[in-house]
């Protein structure tokens, strides 16, 4: 895969301070590059696949200066210290690849989700379904060319979940369908009394079919549904999905559009880390703390509504910059909102410090090592808590103008998840002061082209910082500016194998409070 065909603009990595390469490889350069990344100390970002032919027209095949005929290809992305590796290995007949499950344990289920989606099979891979709960047959594909309506479901089949046998054991099955409202996820749980010996998941049961729902999009069509992949994480997936388009478009948007994005971010994780402190406080029986951040989380929602049209700003970006501006008053009103929840945050920090009943329940609970967090690939707030100094907006605009401050904890329990959020939460306080006492005057948008073709027929990337981690969004776009083939990536992969391994230590009465410690998305994942 020549840079021409996959490329992204190069300034948008560059203004991540991110070197982007590109390569075609066979069978066995792959196996190499997946062990020279795992010797690098990559991590794998996404891994995912293509089709092309008549029915989904594209650009040159990988490795060809020719139209292309109908093929297969798998895509990988790792990210290294000194950037990102994209690689393209274009199938044979038999639609067997290397597997890197070994190297990379996040590719195990992303592996078994394009094998249900496409086809393809990794050699030596899981042979059960990830994504396919049954909805469909097995020999149907749908993101296969020409693979039309979903055809009947087959009748239910037996999930093989790995047993685990003793005298004394026995199994816990929940969800996937919760007592709230709550996503669906479900966990088997293998205990000898209360103690967790394993604990096994299952994902996938709200499978939105994201790859096919982008195809024929245009830039606007595109960004309106990258911002609902995960609620909570709107203007994330919102600004990967423009980074992608603008990357394509060779669109470079106004300083102020980018001051805009970057606040609503961290207003964005400002609201989660909230509500997460408060939910974890709610779990140990601290209602008191459940209440106090929970009104907290309500006032920035608010302010949000009155500054930005939305409690959750879904529709703020848009391809080239920013639809809302906030008036003078609502800026201020922002400002005036840091103090005050930075001030109510610390007094709330002391309580929870000097509760020593609160304390027990944290530390030592639900804990994932530094050395199984690198091992695991973990990213974002959970893989930080663990000893994995990675945050990607220290290298993006604006945040490089402000030397970010990136908190990282080794504990690796709940105790050490929650300092995490204490840590980001008066972070990204500071930072939004800054960007509204240096907000920039100028246009909130740049020009969009009518066709955005500077990246067509190639693979166009946006990647994200969100409140859990980053945020992948992958683009194939056509000649007439639309999507032709599209990847969303939620960090939540990365870190739901996770907590399995945090939650076999434990007790299961200590499960719904390590879940809540990590906090991932249902939806993300089930993209």
């Amino acid at each position: 895969m020549s840079r021409g065909a996959i490329a992204s603009d190069a300034r948008a990595w560059e203004g991540l301070g991110l070197r982007l390469e590109a390569a075609d490889v066979d069978a066995l350069q792959w196996a190499e590059l997946a062990r020279r990344m795992h010797e690098r100390g990559a991590r794998l970002l996404s891994l995912w696949g293509e089709q092309w032919g008549p029915a989904l027209p594209r650009g040159p095949a990988p490795g060809s200066d020719q139209a292309a005929a109908s093929g297969f290809a798998v895509l990988a992305l790792w990210l290294h210290e000194q950037g990102l590796q994209l690689a393209g290995l274009r199938l044979p007949p038999s639609l067997l690849y290397p597997g890197l499950h070994e190297a990379f344990p996040v590719a195990s289920r992303l592996q078994r989700a394009l094998r249900d989606l496409l086809g393809p099979q990794a050699q030596g891979m899981d042979p059960r379904p990830w994504l396919r709960h049954g909805a469909w047959p097995a020999d149907w594909q749908p993101l296969r060319a020409g693979a039309g309506e979903r055809p009947p479901a087959p009748p239910p089949e037996a999930y093989a979940y790995v047993p685990v046998q003793g005298r004394g054991v026995h199994e816990i099955g929940v969800g996937p369908v919760h007592a709230g409202i709550i996503e669906p996820g479900q966990f088997r749980f293998s205990v000898l009394g209360e103690q967790v010996l394993r604990l096994e998941q299952r994902l996938g049961w709200t499978h939105k079919g994201v790859a096919r729902l982008l195809r024929g999009r245009d830039a606007e069509g595109t960004v309106r549904l990258g911002a609902r992949l995960s609620g909570d994480s709107t203007v994330a997936g919102a600004w990967a999905t423009c980074m992608a388009l603008e990357s394509a478009a060779g669109v470079e948007i106004p300083r102020r559009a980018l001051w805009l994005r970057a606040l609503l971010l961290e207003r964005e994780r400002i609201a989660n880390h909230l509500g997460d402190i408060g939910a974890i406080a709610g779990d140990t029986g601290l209602a008191f703390g459940l209440s106090q951040f929970s009104l907290l989380k309500e006032q920035v929602l608010r302010a949000n509504l009155r500054a930005f049209g939305a409690r959750w700003p879904m529709d703020a970006l848009c391809p080239g910059g920013v639809r809302c501006d906030p008036g003078e008053q609502a800026l201020r009103e922002l400002d005036e909102q840091c103090l005050s929840l930075r001030a109510d945050a610390r007094v709330l920090l002391a309580a929870f410090e000097q509760h020593a009943g609160l304390q027990d329940r944290l530390r030592g609970t639900g804990r994932v090592e530094p050395e199984l967090a690198r091992g695991l690939g973990m990213l974002g707030l959970a893989g930080r808590a663990s000893g994995q100094a990675l945050d990607l907006r220290a290298r993006m605009a604006p945040y490089d103008r402000l030397e970010l401050r990136v908190a990282v904890h080794a504990g690796g329990d709940v105790a050490a998840r929650v300092a995490q959020r204490f840590d980001e939460l008066f972070e990204s306080l500071r930072l939004c002061r800054e960007w509204l006492r240096t907000l920039p005057e100028g246009a909130l948008r740049a020009a969009w082209p009518e066709q955005a073709t500077a990246c067509a027929g190639g693979w166009a990337l946006g990647l994200v910082e969100g409140w859990r981690g980053p945020v992948l969004v992958a683009l194939r776009m056509g000649g007439d500016g639309r999507v032709e083939q599209a990847h969303a990536h939620d960090p939540s992969w990365q870190n739901w194998p996770a907590v399995e391994w945090a939650a076999a230590r434990d007790i299961v009465a200590d499960f719904p409070l390590i879940n809540k410690s990590f906090n991932l998305s249902y939806s993300g994942h089930d993209g």
